[in-house]
């Protein structure tokens, strides 16, 4: 059985004079024993016909929201029945709509209604491609995980030479299999995630916390469920759902993180430490709400165990990932906590960076590893991130086996 056998993919297919290579790559998806369900754009249909994909596919092919419909609730039903959407070709205009978020005909409303991965191959003219506009747009989504397959360079139809190329229907193909490829690659590993922050709590009314929703440790968890894991996720207070695929253990201090960790780390395979602990907590807590007075307010802190610490000191197989939110001398703190801690490697951002701390879709990271080895990233989606995570877990996973 292929990578592809049985998976589920909704093919987009907009209106560019590449879309005859549609034709091509919904027949390899085919072959290679996938189920392709076709969604056409009305200027798509211009250029090669409904029938066409649905003879080639053995399924009916969607190209308004106003025709009688196929599947009940068909945008719905499509954006939950896919594993994958793929758009290919994806126009600048389309590109452009997703980005903002238009949900004016079938294909942008599955995309809209969608929590599967998405995956574009933009084709145009250079100009249009090369366009700020275009790529601020391309920015936007991959900044949300969509995955974009880059233009290849040649000649256009419209004569020109340079990136707006299609690529290759089997390119497509090989950037589809390796997405699924990846879907299992952590099958059989256990995956112990921390994600947000603690509460310390000074009185029934009020804590001592910090800027953390957990977004970083959420989309590894995500992406790591994704991949085959069984994924623990141990979280503090956020708004955030819980990922498909994941079991989830809320806590609220740092104390509370402690005793559910060290409760799963024994047949953990690897931990992710993403969450943003509290190193202090209130040496007392108020049993009654703490009320204003004219004078000063004097609070005694007492150390939270060190989660991270103890669990280098019991690690015995592990592998151990730490994070570093720092505001200056990142470098410099990120390698000592990788040392002293006994971490494999150590995820080190600016929280104080533009568009990488809390509470945005975004990080610019350095990653350092206990080899002595950096690697410097740049500012991305989360999400995407994520994957680089689990990318060099997987590595150390196979060089410890």
């Amino acid at each position: 059985m292929g990578t592809l056998a049985g998976r589920r993919i909704v093919l987009g297919v907009t209106g560019g004079i590449a879309a005859y290579k549609a034709v091509e790559l919904a027949s390899r998806l085919k072959k290679a024993g996938a189920a392709v369900h076709v969604v056409m754009t009305h200027a798509a249909t211009s250029f090669v016909t409904p029938l066409t994909f649905r003879t080639i596919t053995d399924a009916p092919v969607v190209t308004t929201m106003w025709g009688e419909p196929r599947y009940h609730v068909e945008h719905i039903a499509l954006a939950e029945l896919a594993e994958i959407v793929l758009v290919a070709p994806a126009t600048a205009n389309f590109i452009a709509k997703a980005a903002a978020g238009i949900a004016d005909d079938m294909l942008t409303t599955t995309v809209l209604a969608t929590r599967a991965p998405l995956l574009l191959a933009p084709a145009m003219n250079t100009g249009m491609w090369e366009n700020p506009v275009t790529q601020e747009n391309v920015r936007r989504l991959t900044e949300r995980g969509a995955q974009i397959i880059p233009p290849s360079v040649g000649q256009l139809a419209c004569g020109a030479m340079g990136a707006g190329r299609l690529p290759e229907p089997a390119e497509i193909v090989a950037a589809v299999e390796e997405h699924f490829a990846k879907a299992q690659s952590l099958a059989g590993r256990r995956i112990l995630v921390t994600a947000a922050g603690t509460e310390e709590a000074l009185d029934p009314v009020r804590y001592l916390g910090n800027r953390s929703t957990g977004r970083m440790g959420y989309e590894v968890a995500a992406a790591a469920a994704r991949r085959g894991a069984e994924v623990i996720l141990v979280s503090g207070p956020t708004h955030l759902e819980t990922p498909a695929g994941v079991r989830r253990v809320n806590v609220r201090s740092a104390r509370d993180m402690y005793a559910a960790v060290l409760a799963e780390y024994e047949n953990a395979d690897a931990v992710i430490k993403a969450a943003a602990v509290a190193d202090y907590r209130p040496a007392e807590t108020a049993e009654h709400k703490i009320k204003k007075t004219d004078g000063p307010l004097t609070l005694t802190l007492t150390r939270n165990p060190d989660i991270l610490y103890e669990l280098g000191q019991k690690k015995h197989g592990q592998i151990l990932v730490g994070f570093a939110a720092e505001t200056q001398n990142v470098e410099t703190y990120a390698q000592e906590k990788l040392a002293k801690k006994n971490l494999d490697f150590i995820v080190a951002n600016n929280v104080a960076e533009k568009d990488a701390g809390f509470g945005v879709l975004t990080n610019h990271v350095k990653i350092f590893f206990a080899d002595g080895r950096a690697e410097d990233h740049p500012l991305m989606a989360k999400a995407a991130l994520a994957g680089v995570i689990l990318d060099h877990l997987e590595e150390a996973l196979q060089k410890r086996a």
